[in-house]
């Protein structure tokens, strides 16, 4: 048996594979992930071609070719789709004959990390089966053969479906565009072109892996503000936009701002397509998903359009694995995350998720704020991460569980989202780095105040102090 590729075990997290490039993650950390993923498939009797795709970090060439020399020693034929939002792989898979994929990508992460996102079939790969891999490489398992490479330009055919599933739009709006220097860039600006929206701004819209200017992140609200003011002086200069879009890295998240300048957060957004989805009979009383740090407000939305709600775990792969389960036309997390099934693929797409949006407000005649009238907006904290240790975020969580239970309503889901008379606090273990992630929502200021401070209390018991911002 080969030696065993040497690798950094905890770059193998819950949904991929991410690390700094160079220290954690290099060319052979990608040869061992593609005799890995070989044995993976192999073990599973999966056989057929593999799409590899990347996103424009400057590190991805060189992983790109370690991946499918590893690959091809394999036997495995790869079709290359290039440098390709991760949303263009996920749809490589639904159109090409290829039997999975694997997308270079750090997603919103700065410039120096990359990583991998893998899947068979259409599903994506998460926990067990990533821990799977890992094992195999430790092993030093390997299967042989002699696979080729081919190319496959996909970009023109992903942007000719996207323009037909979303067009033509019901009125020309305008709108600011954000592309975080991504490989959104790529497309984005296209796909409005082709749907004949008016671009007044287009901000960070050339493809540049280095993230020059900021972190491609847009649940970060300090990194929508370019988009904010592009927004605001357009509303300033008479000549005001619909909307502000902007995207992640590798435009699978999406970011919205209304015409006023205010950010419209992932469950707000989520909010929208609820009530356009649950308003075709088709759909009527079907399930939307949405992850536990989304508002309560969105819950009741749902319900009030005649929707089940289903609050799940946060994480791409955990939300497509639970929307094939109960078979949901929906489903969307706070960080930008929507995956759309009525009339879509139901993967997270944050360019089809934008036209979609688009099409929305031109079809309602109404504004995104109007589109929203009725899904108040309560006092929320930003997301919290607090440092603490792989090894014992999740015991904490454990005794949060165990401790409110005691005396409230909590959803055990993904952590304790304990529920109180005036709002809900949330404690649970980050599935990406070593900490706990804290969020809490409440009907008032007061309340909020309250309940952050009861739980923050408790926190404190467990040696775990979170700081004041």
């Amino acid at each position: 048996m080969p030696t065993p590729i040497p690798v950094v075990p905890d770059i193998f997290r819950e949904y991929d594979i991410r690390g700094l490039v160079g220290s954690e993650l290099t060319p052979d950390t990608a040869r061992a992930v593609g005799f890995g993923y070989a044995v993976f498939l192999a073990d599973k009797n999966v056989k057929g071609p593999i799409a590899v795709g990347r996103d424009n970090r400057p590190s991805g060439q060189a992983l790109r070719d370690a991946l499918v020399a590893a690959l091809t020693e394999s036997g495995i034929d790869v079709v290359d789709v290039g440098v390709v939002p991760t949303p263009g792989l996920y749809w490589a898979l639904e159109r090409l004959s290829v039997a999975g994929g694997l997308q270079i990508t750090a997603s919103h992460n700065p410039a120096p990390y990359n990583g991998f996102k893998m899947c068979v079939g259409t599903r994506a790969l998460y926990g067990d089966d990533i821990q799977q891999i890992l094992s195999i490489i430790q092993a030093g398992r390997r299967v042989t053969g002699k696979g080729s490479v081919r190319t496959v330009a996909m970009l023109d055919q992903y942007l000719d479906d996207l323009v037909e599933r979303i067009g033509p739009l019901a009125r020309p709006l305008r709108i600011a565009l954000d592309c975080a220097n991504g490989v959104g860039s790529l497309v984005g600006p296209r796909l409005m072109q082709r749907l004949g929206v008016t671009v007044t701004s287009c901000l960070l819209c050339e493809s540049d892996g280095t993230f020059p200017h900021r972190q491609p992140d847009p649940s970060q609200a300090k990194n929508l503000q370019d988009l904010i003011d592009a927004v605001n002086a357009a509303s300033a200069s008479g000549k005001s936009v619909d909307a502000g879009i902007a995207l992640d890295g590798d435009a699978d998240r999406i970011g919205v701002v209304d015409a006023a300048g205010n950010i419209v957060w992932g469950d707000r957004v989520l909010a929208i397509y609820a009530r356009d989805v649950l308003a075709n009979p088709e759909h009527r009383g079907a399930p939307v998903i949405f992850d536990v740090k989304s508002s309560q407000s969105l819950g009741d939305a749902i319900t009030a359009a005649g929707g089940k709600p289903v609050m799940w775990k946060t994480g791409h792969s955990l939300i497509e694995a639970k929307m094939h389960e109960i078979h949901a036309p929906l489903a969307g997390e706070l960080s930008g995350h929507m995956y759309i099934a009525d009339g879509y693929y139901g993967f997270d797409d944050a360019l089809y998720a934008a036209g979609r949006l688009l099409r929305i407000i031109a079809s309602s005649g109404k504004s995104l704020e109007q589109l929203l009238d009725g899904v108040p907006v309560y006092p929320v904290s930003p997301e919290i991460r607090v440092d603490c240790p792989d090894d014992k975020k999740f015991g904490i969580v454990d005794r949060a569980v165990a401790h409110w239970s005691a005396t409230h309503q909590v959803v055990t889901v993904d952590g304790a989202r304990v529920t109180f008379g005036t709002g809900w606090g949330l404690i649970r273990a980050s599935n990406t780095q070593p900490a706990l992630v804290l969020r809490y929502e409440a009907r008032t200021d007061a309340a909020l105040a309250a309940i952050r401070s009861e739980m923050e209390g408790w926190l404190k018991t467990q040696g775990v102090t979170v700081p004041t911002a």
